[in-house]
């Protein structure tokens, strides 16, 4: 070793010194990288979030478009014949081992023989000689067997009533007079022309409003069949007409409806002049009525139902959340296809929906015991209570699971769960809205096979006949015997035909 101690000394100071300033300044340089890391890791951070956010957003979607795939008619509100080929087949029954016709002991049912005074012709048919022998035979004051062929008239002619209008000359006013229009004959277009009668009115009115015949079909049937040639545009006048002529009626049997205790509404979508309208309904079990209206919202609802303040059955449509809760019964057909789209999910959703199911079949088991009179009300009373607080608790579950869908549609049931149990509590209330549902199916088919109506007066003239014909079909009243009867009242100026139940017309009419 060279050097003095102090040499040394201060040679191993100024080292250490050199030393601490290079790992000073590796201190700095690493300090400086791990802030630059930091800030890239805070970075990525973020971005890791941003992606776990859009990544469960997609799931949600992908899981959205997955239910919506699955939809049909039987776990959805979409009607049977949207579903495609994948849609599940309907369960059906096993087969009956009983062979098919007639059973031993049913009933027959034939056509009872028309009265005397309907026969328009007899014919005797008498043997010539004995089948067996073949010798003569003597008279018998035996009832004979009858067999009636009813056929239409072979070749239906108008029947034709041509009114002459005559002038008079008064030589003191020096000026003429031509016969007054007598009351009952409907007038024509011009001076000299060809008009339909009630009766073809009302016929026509039926073709193209009951029967969905088209304007142009209507006035070939007119041709072909009756003999009676017209434009197809008269078709409209003759819609007019027998509109006008049952208006009265029609707003008398929608005031009936309104005093109901009980009423079943439903809503269809529905075109006017190419624009979106709505076809209401309210049933009752012996009056029908319909309504056109461009909302779908409570205004509508409102002017459907007026001073209705019985129980409404009606599906969950917001339209009716202005109605008295403990006055409402949901439909258990809706409920039981969202249950059926709860089991056909994932996880917590499938168990509740299953359990669900279960239940709803139960209900609906007791229910229609209830119904044909082989259960007791006071005992399917004790039965529904705790099978109320089963699929209450199976939706407050349901209301917590994390398919969002299922989540959503159990809170918003039970907002309304004071609406789910009136028909066990109050009679001629049904737990479905089928009866409003079969109401507007005639409707619907109408709608998509005339694509809707051109002006209001059109679509006042759908509720009208609309309402006409599934109110007397539930009272077993003949439609073209009304609307002919309506029509020549009209024409007379007279009161119409009521389209109310016999048993309370004298009721409503002292009122």
């Amino acid at each position: 070793m060279t050097g003095t101690p102090t040499e040394r000394g201060s040679g191993d100071h100024r080292w250490c010194d050199a030393r601490i300033a290079a790992l000073e300044a590796e201190n700095a340089r690493l300090q400086a990288r791990v802030e630059a890391t930091e800030g890239e890791n805070a970075l990525l951070r973020s971005r890791v979030g941003e992606l776990e956010s859009k990544v469960d957003s997609l799931m949600r979607r992908v899981e959205e478009l997955g239910r919506r795939t699955r939809q049909n008619s039987q776990n959805s509100g979409r009607p049977p014949s949207s579903d495609g080929p994948a849609a599940p087949k309907r369960e059906k029954k096993p087969p009956s081992v009983r062979k098919q016709g007639g059973q031993p002991g049913h009933e027959p049912h034939v056509r009872p023989l028309l009265p005397d005074d309907r026969v328009n012709e007899v014919q005797d048919h008498r043997p010539e000689a004995c089948g067996g022998c073949g010798g003569p035979l003597e008279e018998t004051d035996n009832a004979p067997r009858k067999l009636q062929v009813v056929e239409p008239p072979p070749d239906i002619q108008p029947f034709v009533t041509e009114h002459r209008f005559h002038e008079g000359w008064c030589p003191k006013c020096e000026k003429s007079t031509e016969a007054q229009h007598p009351v009952g004959v409907p007038l024509g277009p011009r001076c000299d022309a060809v008009t339909l009668g009630p009766h073809a009115r009302a016929l026509l009115a039926l073709c193209t409003g009951k029967y969905r015949m088209s304007k142009d079909m209507v006035a070939e049937f007119f041709h072909d069949v009756l003999h009676i040639d017209f434009c197809p545009a008269s078709v409209c006048g003759a819609e007019e007409f027998v509109s006008d002529a049952v208006e009265k009626p029609v707003e008398e049997a929608h005031a009936y409806v309104q005093e109901q205790p009980s009423v079943n509404v439903d809503e269809t979508g529905f075109r006017q002049q190419r624009k979106k309208a709505w076809l209401w309904v309210a049933v009752t079990p012996l009056v029908t009525v319909f309504l056109v209206h461009l909302k779908r919202g409570r205004a509508a609802a409102r002017e459907l139902l007026g001073a209705f303040a019985g129980t409404l059955g009606s599906d969950r449509w917001c339209a009716y959340s202005y109605w008295v809760i403990e006055m409402r019964q949901l439909c258990w057909a809706h409920l039981l296809r969202h249950f059926q789209a709860f089991s056909e999910s994932r996880g917590a959703s499938r168990r509740i929906g299953l359990a669900l199911l279960d239940e709803v079949h139960q209900m609906f088991h007791w229910w229609h015991k209830v119904r044909d009179g082989t259960l007791k009300r006071s005992t399917f009373k004790r039965y529904m209570a705790p099978l109320k607080r089963r699929v209450e608790a199976l939706l407050t579950e349901a209301a917590q699971c994390r398919q969002k869908w299922t989540a959503a549609t159990a809170r918003e049931v039970l907002k309304l769960k004071d609406a789910l149990w009136t028909f066990v509590s109050t009679e001629g209330v049904e737990p479905t809205n089928n009866a409003a549902e079969r109401a507007l199916r005639p409707a619907v088919i109408w709608r998509k096979v005339s694509f809707g109506t051109q002006s209001d007066r059109g679509s006042r003239f759908v509720e009208r006949i609309m309402t006409v014909a599934a109110t007397l079909k539930q009272q077993d009243r003949n439609v073209l015997d009304y609307l002919t009867a309506a029509c020549i009242a009209k024409l007379r100026h007279e009161e119409p035909p009521s389209l109310l139940p016999a048993e309370v017309r004298p009721v409503r009419l002292r009122a």
